[in-house]
């Protein structure tokens, strides 16, 4: 089964009017089916760069791209082959004053920083960046919300028989990761180790960073746990969410909120395997709230901020949107279907004067709460913007 994923039309865009685009995305997140959609009606050549036989074949890159010169190129994985990023710039230049002007390059990395400071130094101006996010809320029948949220969003696991099937396929990739893909990408770090710290981050999700805790935990330094965190970050696989900065002379709480990204990987790591075991785990409304922010995220325009506000006298709100228009949303997530606001939500509102007052539930209905506040539900997140 094959789904549609609402990155399809972003993307085929980008490739009208881009030369190159940088795709990023965990590994097994779609990324590969994505692409190879958009380059069928491109009559695209795809090389997988992990695939020996495909790296070879771009050792000389100039030389292989002087042989494909009519044909739009997908490479997969290419942060392992970072020495292309240099002599693409000067392909990009020569088609173009041959008046080739968009699409010849789709480029597929499963790590975001480092992928995307080598394409933006070598590339200015000749590259468009899209970022493929797990399944989201629009992409699935509103039927499968619930199972959207416990078994997450890569496909795979998603579209697993059942759920032990879909708890079998996220424990090993869990272990892939942590085997294979990071000691490749990153430092070399103990699995074990790594595992520890990203399960400490699952049984914290959504709340803000202590690394303080977490070195103790572990008994690594607070500057090691920084490094730690910082790889998960540029993996993809964990989400660092700043406190929103104002100029209201409040003092406000500094550290980022942390989520695992992936609802599944979360409730993996936790060992929950099924609606009741998460439902009564204490991280249940972080998880919710990790699931909500990642919707959000996948719909966004690129020109929107997101970030949380807390304060040392209790304001607080789950997420602030930051628009263009300098705009401020302050939206809040619960997951009941008759959603109240706590007093911290409306001591954040008289802080920030924000122009919408939103609660994104878990029910079915669109309402208002009171007070200009509209409350949303999962089903209708694609309405927000």
């Amino acid at each position: 089964m094959i789904i549609e994923r609402s990155l399809t039309n972003a993307l085929n865009c980008a490739l009208e009017r881009a030369p190159a685009v940088v795709l990023t995305g965990p590994r097994q997140v779609g990324k590969t089916t994505l692409a190879l959609q958009a380059g069928k009606s491109r009559g695209a050549l795809y090389l997988d760069l992990e695939r020996p036989s495909d790296l070879v074949k771009v050792q000389n890159f100039e030389q292989f791209c002087a042989l494909n010169q009519d044909r739009m190129i997908i490479l997969d994985e290419v942060q392992r082959s970072p020495e292309i990023f240099a002599p693409l710039r000067g392909i990009i230049d020569q088609r173009r004053r041959e008046d080739k002007k968009s699409g010849q390059f789709l480029l597929l990395g499963s790590a975001s920083l480092d992928l995307l400071r080598q394409s933006s130094e070598s590339l200015a101006g000749r590259v468009a960046h899209l970022e493929l996010h797990g399944l989201n809320p629009s992409e699935v029948d509103a039927n499968d919300f619930q199972k959207l949220w416990l078994r997450g969003g890569f496909p795979e696991s998603f579209l697993s028989r059942n759920h032990q099937d879909s708890l079998a396929w996220r424990n090993d990739f869990i272990s892939t990761y942590l085997e294979r893909d990071i000691p490749q990408l990153g430092p070399r770090i103990a699995h074990s180790t790594l595992r520890r710290f990203w399960t400490m981050l699952a049984h914290s999700q959504a709340q803000t960073l202590n690394a303080s805790m977490l070195a103790r935990g572990l008994d690594l330094s607070s500057v090691t746990i920084g490094r730690y965190l910082d790889l998960m970050v540029d993996l993809l696989l964990v989400r660092r969410l700043q406190p929103w900065h104002s100029n209201l002379g409040k003092r406000m709480v500094k550290a980022p909120k942390v989520y695992v990204r992936d609802s599944g990987i979360c409730h993996a790591l936790l060992g929950l395997s099924g609606a009741n075991d998460l439902l009564g785990h204490p991280v249940v409304g972080g998880s919710w709230e990790g699931f909500v922010i990642e919707a959000i995220d996948a719909i966004r325009p690129a020109s929107v901020d997101m970030g949380y506000y807390r304060t040392a006298a209790g304001a607080e709100v789950d997420l602030i949107l930051s628009l263009p228009s300098r705009e401020v949303w302050a939206v809040e997530i619960k997951l009941t279907s008759a959603p109240k606001l706590s007093r911290g939500f409306y001591l954040a509102c008289e802080d920030l004067k924000p122009s919408r007052k939103i609660i994104i539930h878990g029910g079915e209905d669109r309402f208002t709460v009171g007070d200009g506040v509209e409350a949303i539900p999962l089903g209708m997140l694609e309405t927000l913007f």
